[in-house]
């Protein structure tokens, strides 16, 4: 089983592009661990195949970050995602979050935002953008955020389970009207037909056939090579102790008589890092050693 996979394609008669998201392995170790309950799943699930989508047209190397951040009872759906697609994500809830509609959820009338942010080694500090959630489910909320950012008509379709997430994106191309005038029109409610579970189970060739056979045999499409997706949640323990030295020794000492130990949460990894008394120890001898060289 491979993590996922992006897969490009272009109806070459008509100008309109697109893609298919499909997430598995990626997916499924994201949630190991995290109980999520039903519904969050769906939407963190949805966020991240939409992520690999927006992540998988970087041209250059830089990590892309997306926040769904509201006062509902999902408060946080967080992406984080390189050109080489590796990703990793997290949602934070209320103990229990019923079913009930997606602006509701995460708080989209309460200020809720969806936050972008563009980190590039040749840029100083990160590109960032906030937009409001407009739409009714993370589609919705994602086809008008790029309908915003890329200025073209867009359309997203999207779904998670517990074993995948996928979607699928369409966008017109300047050149669409003129080369056939109800192009875009009739691809979109074709794509519109698309059922959750032919997105969850059907492959990227089976999925174009199933909804634009006849536009395929008729204008011709281009499906692309996959670029491969992985979930990368990599142990950095050089990073964090550098984050310790970096409080210094008496501040360590401190956290050490009252707590027996450091414990440092990583979050978006579900994961910890512990440090007894005669780590902290270790490490500050180390660092104060190589000072004196």
């Amino acid at each position: 089983m491979s993590g996922g996979y992006v897969r490009r394609f272009l109806f070459e008669g008509l100008d309109i592009r697109g893609a298919i998201v499909h997430l598995d392995e990626a997916w499924q170790q994201m949630q190991a661990g995290r109980d999520y309950q039903p519904t969050v799943a769906q939407l963190l699930g949805e966020t991240a195949a939409v992520t690999a989508l927006i992540a998988g047209q970087l041209k250059q190397p830089g990590r892309l970050t997306l926040q769904l951040r509201g006062n509902g009872p999902v408060q946080l759906l967080v992406m984080d995602c390189n050109e080489q697609l590796q990703m990793r994500g997290m949602a934070r809830s209320n103990p229990v979050v019923l079913p009930a509609p997606v602006p509701q959820l995460l708080g989209a009338d309460q200020g809720g935002q969806l936050m972008m942010s563009l980190d590039l080694p040749t840029a100083r500090q990160p590109y960032q953008s906030y937009v409001p959630m407009v739409g009714d489910s993370i589609a919705a909320i994602f086809e008008h955020y790029l309908e915003q950012s890329e200025q073209q008509p867009s359309r997203l379709f999207a779904t998670a389970g517990r074993q995948a997430a996928v979607c699928l994106f369409l966008q017109k191309l300047p050149e669409a009207d003129q080369r056939d005038p109800d192009g875009w029109s009739r691809i979109t409610q074709l794509a519109g037909t698309v059922k959750p579970a032919e997105l969850l189970g059907l492959d990227a060739e089976d999925l174009l056939a199933r909804l634009f056979h006849e536009d395929m045999a008729e204008h011709g499409i281009r499906v692309y090579d996959p670029q491969p997706v992985a979930y990368h949640c990599p142990e950095d323990w050089d990073k964090v102790r550098d984050m310790i030295r970096g409080i210094g020794r008496h501040d360590a000492e401190t956290i050490l008589a009252e707590h027996g130990e450091i414990l440092i949460r990583d979050d978006i990894c579900n994961r910890e890092y512990r440090f007894t008394a005669a780590d902290v120890a270790a490490l500050f001898a180390a660092s104060e050693g190589k000072a004196l060289h």
